[in-house]
């Protein structure tokens, strides 16, 4: 019987505590990992509280905390955190990611800033800043997109940034390889979590159709691939882009 087990090493995943990012936190735990997530703490205070019931339901095995993705200073504090409490971080998994959906002909450029700043700025920044605490043999997965392949109407700045991890995930897999860190990155499809719920109801019939499966996917069939890709079973998978979409190429 062959089975994933991580007891005794460490995630961080950026944005975890909702979406992808919380189904890849409780994937990872349930194979023995333990897991740090960072999460924006908006005016709101609707991030705040997901992040003490994230808290609350993880125990001793996580460790959740304010930091934003786009600081090196805010990522430093959370990193030097993570590492005094668990003692070490094995995998970083650039998860973070907003949605600020308008046609290049209205496009603000705040809209366009803060898409890229936040979905592939801050992966060179958070990938940067880990360097010095990841141990040598670790993983680093970034979440990239379809959106990044197909290039959807109205998204020009996430096709754009998401286009970009991917890029960014094979130059990184060359300079790292040296330390034996693998990194790669997962390009879901439209996955049924509330970014993919906040996609308008007719744009998602027509993105329905494409799809061979005639589903969209579930956050733990993401999950799962990063589970692999963390693994010592993808030991000689670096530098790739795995698509995970249901056999959807536009």
């Amino acid at each position: 019987m062959i089975s994933i087990d991580l007891s005794g090493k460490v995630a961080v995943i950026t944005g975890g505590i909702q979406g992808l990012g919380k189904a890849t936190a409780g994937m990872l735990l349930r194979a023995g990992a333990k897991v740090a997530v960072n999460y924006f703490d908006d005016a709101a205070g609707v991030c705040r509280q997901r992040a003490e019931d994230a808290a609350k339901e993880w125990g001793d095995a996580g460790l959740v905390m304010a930091a934003d993705v786009r600081s090196r200073a805010d990522m430093t504090a959370f990193f030097e955190a993570v590492k005094a409490k668990f003692g070490r971080i094995d995998f970083l998994v650039n998860n973070a990611a907003i949605l600020r959906d308008r046609s290049v002909k209205n496009l603000t450029d705040d809209e366009w800033d803060a898409v890229v700043d936040t979905n592939l700025s801050a992966v060179f920044k958070v990938s940067q800043t880990v360097l010095p605490f990841l141990q040598d043999g670790g993983r680093i997965v970034n979440m990239a997109s379809i959106s990044g392949v197909v290039g959807f109407y109205g998204q020009a700045n996430y096709s754009s940034a998401k286009a970009g991890v991917m890029a960014f995930t094979k130059v990184l897999s060359r300079e790292l390889a040296s330390r034996r860190i693998n990194v790669n990155a997962v390009a879901p499809g439209v996955v049924l979590t509330e970014m993919g719920a906040s996609i308008p109801e007719a744009a998602r019939e027509h993105m329905l159709a494409q799809i061979p499966m005639k589903r969209f996917g579930e956050p733990d069939e993401i999950a799962a691939v990063i589970l692999y890709l963390c693994s010592d079973m993808s030991s000689y998978v670096t530098g790739q882009t795995l698509h995970v979409n249901g056999g959807w190429w536009g």
